[in-house]
């Protein structure tokens, strides 16, 4: 019996009455079984063949998004559930890369032979809501029991090269060992360089997933060099074992920080992942993987930064703040030094100073200026600047003392 949100019940009601029959498949069940919650619930609809007519009797419990149109598949976001639609269907390989298959959408087939598809025996374990009964034609079931990943059909397996880290996160995640069949495929099709017909999108998603949802993500980088994916993550091959451990023990460190936004997680995780690379080297392997500008520019600001932990004072402090966000920035100092006091006592300075999470605010501004009589020049900023780092020297604390420097030393 798998226990599945009720509310949901008005949906399938309605399609009981249109004689169609929902399975709920793949990733809710796996966590089902495991006792993991989620919100994602993929329905496949039997006894229908026509993706219009789901739109058509789903209209009326919300919105629908048929992203997925192509793939036979609607989404419907209701009441805080994520819920996907599809039709039984066949994929046939056609083309290189992960998006290389013709989609034949079939609705006749039986649940064994729509489940052939899928990647792994856990993920093609079913739920036929109306009978109450588990489907679970490949035993997946007894796989996660014995916390074995293995491939539904290893020869279909190697039709899609996203599968291989799909395989390295999952064993990650859940814990489990690769089957010595799947084990010898994802090494094959390492080999055959199949990797490099993934775009960088798809890779970044997959090592996003494998560093939030694994308790310790050192598993997976571990995992990676076994199959020999440092053929194509080849800045790895840069470090000597010694190296490439004290990365791996840094990044479960992070994971068990409390670190709640996922993306600053995501942004500290590669720069723990990179800091033995240099610079050109890390700023190689990030445009590899990803596109966004932003979060490679703050993986690489995070290893250019220095700050001496040994010997700092406010001025120190207040410079710091002006790079980055000094409570963020202390994250990456707790995994990769083993000065701990000393990160505290830091953190308790920078919020008495309260430029824990922004830099302090100049007490001296343009419109200062100009109310001092000086009109808009290209000198302002000089004259702010060197205002500013006399104000973090504590050279004067309030407005009125600032004038009085600024008069003295600057404008007389």
């Amino acid at each position: 019996m798998i226990t599945y949100p009720k509310n949901i019940d008005t949906i399938f009601n309605k399609l009981y009455k249109h004689n169609i029959k929902p399975v709920i498949v793949g990733g809710y069940i796996r966590d089902a079984l495991l006792g993991i919650p989620s919100n994602d619930i993929d329905i496949e609809l039997y006894g229908i063949d026509s993706l219009k007519k789901v739109e058509e009797l789903l209209q009326e419990f919300g919105k629908l998004n048929s992203v997925g149109k192509s793939f036979g598949v609607c989404k419907l976001l209701y009441k805080n559930l994520d819920l996907d639609f599809s039709l039984p269907r066949k994929d046939n390989k056609i083309a290189s890369g992960h998006q290389g298959f013709q989609i034949t959408i079939d609705t006749h087939l039986d649940f064994k032979t729509a489940a052939s598809r899928r990647d792994f025996t856990i993920n093609a374990i079913g739920y036929d809501v109306k009978n109450k009964k588990i489907l679970d034609p490949y035993q997946g079931r007894e796989d996660l029991d014995k916390k074995i990943l293995q491939a539904v059909d290893n020869e279909k397996f190697k039709e899609d090269p996203l599968r291989v880290l799909r395989a390295v996160v999952f064993a990650t995640r859940f814990e489990m060992q690769l089957e010595s069949t799947l084990t010898f495929t994802c090494k094959e099709m390492i080999k055959k360089k199949l990797l490099e017909e993934l775009p960088k999108e798809r890779i970044f998603q997959e090592l996003k997933k494998l560093l939030i949802k694994s308790k310790k993500p050192s598993k997976g980088f571990y995992l990676l060099k076994e199959l020999g994916a440092f053929s194509f993550f080849k800045e790895f091959n840069n470090l000597d074992n010694k190296k490439y451990t004290e990365v791996l023990h840094a990044l479960d460190r992070l994971k068990k920080l409390a670190i709640t936004d996922e993306k600053e997680f995501i942004i500290l995780a590669f720069a723990v992942i990179t800091s033995k690379f240099s610079n050109r080297l890390t700023e190689h392997f990030m445009y590899r993987i990803s596109n966004e500008k932003k979060l490679i520019e703050k993986v690489i600001q995070l290893h250019t930064i220095t700050f001496n932990l040994d010997n700092f004072g406010e001025y120190d402090i207040y410079v710091l703040a002006k790079k980055i966000d000094i409570k963020f920035y202390s994250y990456y100092l707790h995994v990769t030094s083993n000065k701990k006091e000393k990160i505290d006592y830091l953190l308790t300075k920078a919020k008495e100073l309260d430029v824990l999470h922004h830099q302090a605010p100049a007490l001296i501004q343009g419109k200062d200026l100009i109310d001092l009589g000086l009109k808009p020049s290209k000198e302002f900023a000089t004259i702010l600047e060197q205002t500013y780092e006399a104000q973090m020297k504590n050279t004067f604390h309030n407005k009125t003392a600032a004038v009085k420097w600024l008069k003295k030393n600057l404008l007389s």
